[in-house]
């Protein structure tokens, strides 16, 4: 029976990253991950700190001719409430960068990391489903459904919501639940999208629009329930004619694309992400709705920090700590990305003045200042990265005055 050092329980986008990334970083790696039933038809924007990463894993040239730029991201007031929010417009130029990332579907995605896993000889794939997980203090053992045995020196749990890496680690969880599905789909549009993604704020949740290659966009719909069903049973002729009123024409005439789904809004967080010799990355650690394209990215940082603790020293072997340590180094930025994007999310569905009041300053503030809103932009890129360059842009600024 082989023993392996890590083993990621899970075949979803999170958990092929980090077998690759951990397979590359020098560590033998078992991946517990059965074939996925469901198609996912989404798309996933990727901001330029996960793009270095793809690009540290050599996968990120085998990604780029399916991805499209995000060089200007737009945040448009669609709401019919007194107290409205100026347009506000964010450019990747303004921060030094080409863009601020790109977006790719996610089934070029999860084919090129397919593709990554099966030739990494770091890897060796089981694809039944893990039955039973015992933790120990100086292992880890995971029983397959076909009865075969998989032992580890750590397990990396990236079996989403309901993981059962967390359940058997005893990991409490906090769920929550809003009162909105969102539509997903693609469409072709008349007019080029210029690669800008819009997002309308509405009362009901975020209308967002983001390029993919040619003149097509994906889009996300956030509206309550019983709206968002009516919506996705339209025929697609209507449904074009929806999304082109709701986008005011933006991008010409609109046709909606086959495959249209329906995701029910939700949003957990683990009590704990990490203990002793187990780890929980993606969707079996935070979930959020997709707003601000902060989902799969934070997922990525998750697998960046996990990399930096597990291959650190890949000779040696796989401290008993490492959970405790993970935990602690991705605490502070799951804790804050979470909240922002559930307080965004009910500033939208809240009727309460002061709360738009609020929402419309915040925006026209980033509207009217530059420097603000380049610090904003940097940390929606990077955690940390927009506080850590205010020193060089006051120095940037004294400069020019000089000048």
């Amino acid at each position: 029976m082989k023993h392996f050092e890590v083993a990621v329980i899970g075949g979803g986008l999170a958990g092929m990253v980090a077998a690759v990334a951990l397979a590359r970083g020098g560590r033998n790696v078992a991946l517990i991950a059965p074939p996925s039933p469901q198609e996912d038809r989404r798309t996933t924007a990727l901001m330029d700190q996960s793009i270095r990463f793809l690009d540290r894993l050599a996968l990120w040239d085998k990604l780029r001719p399916e991805a499209t730029p995000l060089t200007s991201m737009r945040i448009v007031d669609g709401t019919n409430r007194l107290l409205r929010a100026p347009t506000t417009t964010f450019r990747a130029a303004e921060v030094g960068l080409n863009a601020f990332g790109y977006n790719l579907s996610n089934r070029a995605l999860g084919r090129v990391l397919e593709a990554a896993a099966a030739a990494e000889g770091n890897i060796t794939r089981f694809t039944a489903f893990a039955e039973s997980i015992d933790v120990g203090e100086d292992a880890v053992s995971i029983t397959l459904a076909d009865g075969e045995t998989v032992p580890a020196d750590f397990a990396v749990g990236a079996d989403g919501r309901n993981s059962k890496l967390r359940e058997t680690g005893g990991i409490g969880v906090r769920n929550w639940s809003y009162p909105q599905s969102a539509v997903v789909l693609n469409f072709s549009h008349s007019l080029a999208h210029e690669n800008t993604s819009t997002e309308f704020h509405t009362e009901h949740g975020p209308f967002t629009q983001v390029p993919l290659p040619g003149n097509r966009s994906s889009l996300v719909w956030v509206q309550n329930p019983q709206e968002a069903a009516a919506k996705a049973d339209l025929p697609l002729e209507e449904l074009s004619r929806a999304v082109e009123e709701r986008m005011q024409s933006m991008l010409g005439k609109v046709s909606v694309e086959e495959g249209v789904q329906v995701w029910p809004l939700s949003g957990m967080m683990a009590h704990r992400f990490g203990k002793r010799r187990m780890a929980l990355i993606g969707e079996a650690a935070h979930v959020f709705p997709p707003i601000g394209a902060q989902g799969m990215n934070l997922s990525l940082r998750d697998i960046m920090a996990l990399t930096d603790i597990l291959c650190d020293r890949a000779e040696l072997p796989i401290p008993a700590d490492s959970g405790d340590r993970f935990d602690r180094k991705r605490r502070a930025d799951i804790m804050s990305r979470t909240l922002g994007v559930d307080l965004l999310n009910r500033s939208l569905l809240s009727d309460f003045l002061p709360v738009q009041m609020l929402r419309a300053a915040g925006l026209h503030f980033l509207s009217a200042i530059p420097p603000l809103r380049g610090i904003v932009m940097r940390e929606g890129i990077e955690p940390g990265r927009g506080f850590r360059d205010i020193p060089a842009a006051f120095r940037e600024k004294l400069r020019r005055k000089k000048a």
